[in-house]
């Protein structure tokens, strides 16, 4: 099961061309639901939107929650605003809502990496960063350790779907690919119960890691930047008779560099300018 919406073209999946290769059933299933928050949730948070000239946005629920917050306080959002999107793909549904502009509108690779490349790009700006509760802490974080301008907003929640523990135990294995999914597993299913787990994203298999579920596929990593490709090493490790080990989690060392090369190229623009 992957815990995934089923694509529009199930031909065009991975996942279909794993199942053709391996004679396996794939069936999607998500076990989380992201809803928007409430004009009352957001204005409870105290934010001034008008206050800040740049939007960060990372997923296409916190945009719609954005701008559907925007008309119902009746903000007119500035022609200047500029945006800095995780993807181009969440760039271009900005397209919904605004002209696409490419002096307005930056987007990233999708990694950790190129987004904070994009928001350094633009560190003069004052930024919101849209967020879902609960969400990762390493872009915020980030943010306050190179000392950027920002305001972190709530803009959408998280919720368990209400999928049976019967219907969970019936899969041989489960793809999760948030942490969230890790903790509705979690409360859901006992150790017994568990069925073989795979997970993509480094969030995602420190949680399950921290709860003492066994992971026998992750991804991304050297051998396996996708997940259908860890599992398709997996299942054929596996018929070959061979044993698999657990995942074992290990911290990004290039992340932790990444971030201290930024602080150093910040430090020295700004002593620059001083001078």
């Amino acid at each position: 099961m992957v815990s995934q919406p089923k694509p529009a073209i199930i031909e065009k999946s991975p996942f279909y061309e794993l199942a053709q290769k391996h004679k396996i059933e794939v069936d999607y299933r998500p076990l989380i639901e992201v809803k928007g928050v409430t004009p009352k949730e957001f204005r409870a948070q105290r934010v001034e939107i008008l206050a800040h000239t740049a939007v960060i946005f990372t997923s296409r629920t916190t945009i719609d929650s954005f701008f559907r917050i925007c008309e119902d306080a009746r903000i007119t959002v500035p022609e200047t605003m500029k945006y800095i999107c995780s993807t181009e793909a969440i760039a271009l549904y900005l397209q919904k809502y605004i002209v696409y502009r490419k002096r307005k509108i930056s987007f990233a690779d999708g990694s950790f990496t190129g987004i904070v490349e994009q928001i350094v790009k633009h560190k003069d700006e004052k930024m919101l960063l849209a967020l879902s509760e609960p969400h990762k802490p390493e872009i915020p974080d980030a943010l306050t350790r190179l000392k950027i301008n920002y305001t972190p907003v709530i803009l959408a929640r998280t919720v368990a779907s209400d999928i049976p523990v019967e219907e969970l135990t019936q899969y041989d294995m489960l793809l999760l690919y948030s942490p969230w999914d890790v903790k509705t597993v979690d409360e859901k299913l006992t150790p017994e119960q568990m069925p073989t787990i795979a997970t993509f994203g480094e969030g995602t298999l420190r949680l399950a890691t921290e709860k003492n579920i066994a992971v026998k596929a992750s991804a991304p990593s050297a051998i396996a930047p996708s997940l259908a490709k860890a599992v398709d090493i997996y299942i054929t490790t596996v018929r070959s008779g061979k044993e698999v080990e657990n995942v074992e989690f290990a911290e990004n060392e290039q992340k932790e560099e990444f971030l201290r090369t930024q602080q150093t190229k910040l430090a020295k623009k700004s002593r620059s300018r001083k001078k």
